[in-house]
Protein backbone atom coordinates (compact mmCIF):
# COMPACT_ATOMS: atom_id res chain seq x y z
CA UNK A 1 0.00 0.00 0.00
CA UNK A 2 1.44 3.41 -0.94
CA UNK A 3 0.52 6.76 0.57
CA UNK A 4 -2.02 7.61 -2.13
CA UNK A 5 -3.73 4.24 -1.72
CA UNK A 6 -3.62 4.79 2.02
CA UNK A 7 -5.80 7.86 1.65
CA UNK A 8 -8.71 5.76 0.40
CA UNK A 9 -8.02 2.42 2.06
CA UNK A 10 -9.93 3.45 5.18
CA UNK A 11 -12.69 6.04 4.70
CA UNK A 12 -12.93 5.77 0.94
CA UNK A 13 -16.09 7.08 -0.68
CA UNK A 14 -19.16 5.26 0.56
CA UNK A 15 -22.35 6.91 -0.57
CA UNK A 16 -20.48 10.12 -1.32
CA UNK A 17 -22.58 13.20 -2.00
CA UNK A 18 -22.56 13.66 -5.78
CA UNK A 19 -24.37 16.40 -7.67
CA UNK A 20 -24.53 18.45 -10.86
CA UNK A 21 -24.82 22.11 -9.89
CA UNK A 22 -26.52 24.21 -12.59
CA UNK A 23 -26.59 28.02 -12.50
CA UNK A 24 -27.04 31.21 -14.49
CA UNK A 25 -25.31 34.48 -13.52
CA UNK A 26 -25.57 36.04 -11.11
CA UNK A 27 -25.19 33.07 -8.77
CA UNK A 28 -23.39 32.39 -5.52
CA UNK A 29 -23.48 29.58 -2.95
CA UNK A 30 -21.68 29.52 0.41
CA UNK A 31 -20.30 26.08 1.29
CA UNK A 32 -20.38 25.47 5.04
CA UNK A 33 -20.95 21.70 5.14
CA UNK A 34 -17.54 21.14 6.82
CA UNK A 35 -16.97 17.97 4.78
CA UNK A 36 -13.35 16.82 4.91
CA UNK A 37 -12.84 16.91 1.15
CA UNK A 38 -14.77 18.07 -1.91
CA UNK A 39 -13.82 17.60 -5.56
CA UNK A 40 -15.21 20.03 -8.15
CA UNK A 41 -14.98 19.74 -11.92
CA UNK A 42 -16.04 22.56 -14.24
CA UNK A 43 -18.02 21.20 -17.20
CA UNK A 44 -19.23 24.44 -18.76
CA UNK A 45 -19.09 28.10 -17.86
CA UNK A 46 -16.73 29.28 -15.14
CA UNK A 47 -16.76 29.83 -11.39
CA UNK A 48 -14.80 31.62 -8.71
CA UNK A 49 -13.96 29.78 -5.48
CA UNK A 50 -13.50 32.25 -2.65
CA UNK A 51 -11.97 30.89 0.61
CA UNK A 52 -13.09 32.54 3.83
CA UNK A 53 -9.62 32.37 5.38
CA UNK A 54 -8.44 35.33 3.31
CA UNK A 55 -6.61 33.25 0.70
CA UNK A 56 -6.88 34.50 -2.89
CA UNK A 57 -9.97 33.56 -4.87
CA UNK A 58 -9.30 31.14 -7.73
CA UNK A 59 -11.17 30.81 -11.00
CA UNK A 60 -11.97 27.49 -12.64
CA UNK A 61 -12.92 27.03 -16.29
CA UNK A 62 -14.14 24.04 -18.33
CA UNK A 63 -11.96 21.01 -17.67
CA UNK A 64 -10.38 22.47 -14.52
CA UNK A 65 -10.53 20.54 -11.24
CA UNK A 66 -10.53 21.98 -7.73
CA UNK A 67 -10.16 20.24 -4.38
CA UNK A 68 -11.38 21.99 -1.23
CA UNK A 69 -10.22 20.61 2.11
CA UNK A 70 -12.62 20.94 5.01
CA UNK A 71 -13.76 22.02 7.44
CA UNK A 72 -12.95 25.49 6.08
CA UNK A 73 -15.86 27.40 4.53
CA UNK A 74 -15.78 28.93 1.06
CA UNK A 75 -18.07 30.41 -1.58
CA UNK A 76 -18.62 29.36 -5.21
CA UNK A 77 -19.90 32.15 -7.43
CA UNK A 78 -19.96 33.67 -10.89
CA UNK A 79 -17.99 36.61 -9.48
CA UNK A 80 -16.14 37.06 -6.16
CA UNK A 81 -18.33 40.07 -5.35
CA UNK A 82 -21.70 38.31 -5.79
CA UNK A 83 -23.49 37.88 -2.47
CA UNK A 84 -24.45 34.28 -1.65
CA UNK A 85 -28.05 33.34 -2.37
CA UNK A 86 -27.87 30.03 -0.46
CA UNK A 87 -25.75 28.13 2.05
CA UNK A 88 -24.95 24.42 2.08
CA UNK A 89 -24.83 23.22 5.67
CA UNK A 90 -23.79 19.87 7.21
CA UNK A 91 -25.96 17.02 6.02
CA UNK A 92 -26.33 18.56 2.53
CA UNK A 93 -28.95 20.92 3.92
CA UNK A 94 -29.50 23.99 1.72
CA UNK A 95 -30.92 27.19 3.21
CA UNK A 96 -31.66 30.49 1.42
CA UNK A 97 -29.69 33.57 2.42
CA UNK A 98 -30.45 37.29 2.46
CA UNK A 99 -32.96 38.40 -0.11
CA UNK A 100 -32.70 35.34 -2.34
CA UNK A 101 -35.94 34.68 -4.23
CA UNK A 102 -37.91 31.77 -2.84
CA UNK A 103 -36.98 28.60 -4.68
CA UNK A 104 -34.13 30.24 -6.61
CA UNK A 105 -32.18 26.99 -6.32
CA UNK A 106 -34.05 23.70 -6.21
CA UNK A 107 -33.73 20.01 -6.94
CA UNK A 108 -33.83 19.32 -10.68
CA UNK A 109 -34.19 15.56 -10.57
CA UNK A 110 -31.59 12.85 -10.07
CA UNK A 111 -28.35 14.33 -8.64
CA UNK A 112 -29.05 17.75 -10.13
CA UNK A 113 -29.58 21.03 -8.29
CA UNK A 114 -29.74 24.67 -9.24
CA UNK A 115 -31.84 26.72 -11.63
CA UNK A 116 -32.33 24.85 -14.91
CA UNK A 117 -30.91 21.96 -16.90
CA UNK A 118 -30.19 24.51 -19.63
CA UNK A 119 -28.16 26.76 -17.34
CA UNK A 120 -24.94 28.24 -18.70
CA UNK A 121 -22.88 26.88 -15.80
CA UNK A 122 -22.47 23.20 -14.92
CA UNK A 123 -20.26 22.09 -12.04
CA UNK A 124 -19.82 18.47 -10.94
CA UNK A 125 -19.26 18.07 -7.21
CA UNK A 126 -18.25 14.99 -5.22
CA UNK A 127 -17.96 15.26 -1.46
CA UNK A 128 -16.38 12.84 1.00
CA UNK A 129 -18.29 12.74 4.26
CA UNK A 130 -15.76 11.12 6.64
CA UNK A 131 -12.26 11.94 7.80
CA UNK A 132 -10.41 9.05 9.39
CA UNK A 133 -7.12 8.97 11.24
CA UNK A 134 -5.49 7.13 8.36
CA UNK A 135 -6.23 9.92 5.90
CA UNK A 136 -5.05 12.76 8.10
CA UNK A 137 -1.40 12.45 7.13
CA UNK A 138 -2.24 13.09 3.49
CA UNK A 139 -5.13 15.53 3.87
CA UNK A 140 -3.09 17.71 6.18
CA UNK A 141 -0.49 18.00 3.42
CA UNK A 142 -3.01 19.61 1.08
CA UNK A 143 -3.72 23.34 0.97
CA UNK A 144 -7.27 24.42 1.86
CA UNK A 145 -7.89 24.90 -1.86
CA UNK A 146 -5.98 23.62 -4.86
CA UNK A 147 -6.78 24.00 -8.54
CA UNK A 148 -5.52 21.90 -11.43
CA UNK A 149 -6.11 23.82 -14.68
CA UNK A 150 -6.95 21.92 -17.81
CA UNK A 151 -3.50 22.77 -19.26
CA UNK A 152 -1.90 20.40 -16.73
CA UNK A 153 -4.90 18.22 -15.98
CA UNK A 154 -6.40 16.12 -18.76
CA UNK A 155 -8.09 13.13 -17.15
CA UNK A 156 -10.29 10.72 -19.15
CA UNK A 157 -12.35 10.06 -16.01
CA UNK A 158 -13.98 13.49 -16.17
CA UNK A 159 -16.33 12.81 -19.12
CA UNK A 160 -17.08 9.37 -17.69
CA UNK A 161 -18.17 10.87 -14.37
CA UNK A 162 -20.22 13.52 -16.20
CA UNK A 163 -22.02 10.72 -18.04
CA UNK A 164 -22.54 8.42 -15.06
CA UNK A 165 -23.76 11.04 -12.59
CA UNK A 166 -27.11 11.32 -14.39
CA UNK A 167 -27.77 7.59 -14.60
CA UNK A 168 -30.01 5.55 -12.31
CA UNK A 169 -28.78 2.02 -12.89
CA UNK A 170 -28.42 -0.83 -10.35
CA UNK A 171 -25.39 -0.21 -8.16
CA UNK A 172 -25.00 3.34 -9.47
CA UNK A 173 -23.94 4.79 -6.13
CA UNK A 174 -21.06 2.31 -5.93
CA UNK A 175 -20.00 3.14 -9.49
CA UNK A 176 -19.94 6.84 -8.64
CA UNK A 177 -18.03 6.24 -5.41
CA UNK A 178 -15.31 4.34 -7.24
CA UNK A 179 -15.12 6.94 -10.01
CA UNK A 180 -14.71 9.64 -7.39
CA UNK A 181 -11.93 7.65 -5.72
CA UNK A 182 -10.10 7.18 -9.01
CA UNK A 183 -10.54 10.82 -9.91
CA UNK A 184 -9.14 11.93 -6.56
CA UNK A 185 -6.13 9.62 -6.83
CA UNK A 186 -5.37 10.91 -10.34
CA UNK A 187 -5.72 14.49 -9.15
CA UNK A 188 -3.42 13.97 -6.16
CA UNK A 189 -0.79 12.35 -8.35
CA UNK A 190 -0.95 15.33 -10.69
CA UNK A 191 -0.86 17.81 -7.82
CA UNK A 192 2.08 16.30 -5.93
CA UNK A 193 4.12 16.15 -9.13
CA UNK A 194 3.95 19.94 -9.40
CA UNK A 195 6.70 22.06 -7.77
CA UNK A 196 4.23 24.43 -6.08
CA UNK A 197 2.64 21.49 -4.27
CA UNK A 198 5.61 21.17 -1.89
CA UNK A 199 4.93 17.45 -1.46
CA UNK A 200 5.54 16.30 2.13
CA UNK A 201 8.73 14.44 3.00
CA UNK A 202 7.04 11.08 3.54
CA UNK A 203 5.47 11.31 0.07
CA UNK A 204 8.78 12.08 -1.63
CA UNK A 205 10.43 9.29 0.36
CA UNK A 206 8.30 6.72 -1.43
CA UNK A 207 10.52 7.23 -4.48
CA UNK A 208 13.71 6.39 -2.58
CA UNK A 209 14.91 2.83 -3.38
CA UNK A 210 15.70 2.06 0.27
CA UNK A 211 13.25 4.12 2.32
CA UNK A 212 10.41 3.60 -0.17
CA UNK A 213 10.90 -0.16 0.17
CA UNK A 214 10.88 0.09 3.97
CA UNK A 215 7.72 2.21 3.95
CA UNK A 216 5.89 -0.28 1.75
CA UNK A 217 6.95 -3.18 3.99
CA UNK A 218 5.60 -1.42 7.08
CA UNK A 219 2.38 -0.31 5.41
CA UNK A 220 1.64 -3.64 3.76
CA UNK A 221 2.10 -5.75 6.89
CA UNK A 222 1.75 -3.66 10.06
CA UNK A 223 1.00 -6.75 12.16
CA UNK A 224 4.47 -8.19 11.54
CA UNK A 225 6.83 -7.87 14.55
CA UNK A 226 9.15 -5.50 12.73
CA UNK A 227 12.59 -4.57 14.02
CA UNK A 228 15.22 -2.26 12.58
CA UNK A 229 17.38 -5.30 11.85
CA UNK A 230 14.53 -6.98 9.97
CA UNK A 231 13.87 -3.89 7.86
CA UNK A 232 17.58 -3.36 7.21
CA UNK A 233 17.99 -6.94 6.02
CA UNK A 234 15.06 -6.65 3.63
CA UNK A 235 16.21 -3.32 2.20
CA UNK A 236 19.86 -4.34 1.85
CA UNK A 237 21.50 -1.75 4.11
CA UNK A 238 22.83 -1.62 7.66
CA UNK A 239 20.63 -0.76 10.62
CA UNK A 240 22.42 2.53 11.17
CA UNK A 241 22.19 3.49 7.49
CA UNK A 242 18.48 2.67 7.33
CA UNK A 243 17.65 4.53 10.54
CA UNK A 244 19.59 7.61 9.43
CA UNK A 245 18.22 7.64 5.87
CA UNK A 246 14.64 6.94 6.96
CA UNK A 247 14.67 9.69 9.57
CA UNK A 248 16.24 12.19 7.17
CA UNK A 249 13.65 11.55 4.43
CA UNK A 250 10.48 10.82 6.40
CA UNK A 251 11.07 13.06 9.40
CA UNK A 252 10.76 10.37 12.06
CA UNK A 253 12.50 7.04 12.86
CA UNK A 254 11.14 3.81 11.34
CA UNK A 255 9.67 2.44 14.58
CA UNK A 256 7.98 5.75 15.37
CA UNK A 257 6.47 5.77 11.89
CA UNK A 258 5.29 2.17 12.41
CA UNK A 259 3.64 3.02 15.72
CA UNK A 260 1.77 5.95 14.22
CA UNK A 261 0.73 3.87 11.21
CA UNK A 262 -0.57 1.06 13.42
CA UNK A 263 -2.56 3.45 15.58
CA UNK A 264 -4.00 5.19 12.52
CA UNK A 265 -5.14 1.83 11.15
CA UNK A 266 -6.57 0.92 14.54
CA UNK A 267 -8.52 4.18 14.71
CA UNK A 268 -10.12 3.45 11.34
CA UNK A 269 -10.95 -0.15 12.25
CA UNK A 270 -12.49 0.94 15.55
CA UNK A 271 -14.68 3.42 13.71
CA UNK A 272 -15.59 1.42 10.61
CA UNK A 273 -15.74 -2.21 11.73
CA UNK A 274 -17.38 -4.33 14.42
CA UNK A 275 -14.15 -6.10 15.36
CA UNK A 276 -13.47 -6.39 19.07
CA UNK A 277 -10.69 -4.26 20.46
CA UNK A 278 -8.61 -7.41 20.87
CA UNK A 279 -9.13 -8.35 17.21
CA UNK A 280 -8.20 -4.83 16.13
CA UNK A 281 -5.08 -5.03 18.28
CA UNK A 282 -3.92 -8.25 16.64
CA UNK A 283 -4.70 -6.93 13.17
CA UNK A 284 -2.39 -3.94 13.59
CA UNK A 285 0.45 -5.64 15.45
CA UNK A 286 -0.38 -5.45 19.16
CA UNK A 287 -0.48 -8.61 21.24
CA UNK A 288 -3.53 -7.70 23.27
CA UNK A 289 -6.30 -5.18 23.76
CA UNK A 290 -4.40 -3.93 26.82
CA UNK A 291 -1.26 -3.22 24.80
CA UNK A 292 -3.23 -1.38 22.12
CA UNK A 293 -5.16 0.61 24.73
CA UNK A 294 -1.98 1.84 26.39
CA UNK A 295 -0.39 2.97 23.11
CA UNK A 296 -3.62 4.44 21.79
CA UNK A 297 -4.23 6.51 24.90
CA UNK A 298 -0.66 7.85 24.95
CA UNK A 299 -1.03 9.18 21.41
CA UNK A 300 -4.72 10.12 21.22
CA UNK A 301 -5.48 10.91 24.84
CA UNK A 302 -8.50 8.60 24.94
CA UNK A 303 -9.01 4.85 25.05
CA UNK A 304 -9.93 2.79 21.96
CA UNK A 305 -13.43 2.30 23.39
CA UNK A 306 -13.89 6.04 23.90
CA UNK A 307 -12.72 6.64 20.32
CA UNK A 308 -15.23 4.10 19.02
CA UNK A 309 -18.06 5.62 21.07
CA UNK A 310 -17.30 9.16 19.88
CA UNK A 311 -17.08 8.06 16.25
CA UNK A 312 -20.45 6.34 16.50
Amino acid sequence: MDVIAGLLEGPRARGAFMIRALFDPPWSVRIADEAPLSVMIMVRGSAWIVPEDGAPAQRIRPGDLAIARGPDHYTCADDPTTEAFAEIQPGERCVPLGGAPSGKYAGLGLRAWGESHDSSVELLIGTYQLRGELTGRLLDALPPLLVLPTEVWDCPLTPLLADEISKDEPGQDVVLDRLLDLLLIAALRAWFSRPEAAAPAWYRAMGDPVVGRALRLLQDDPAHPWTIQDLASRTGVSRAALARRFTDLVGEPPMTYLTNWRLALAADLLRDSELTIGAVARKVGYGSAFALSGAFKRVHGISPQEHRTRAA
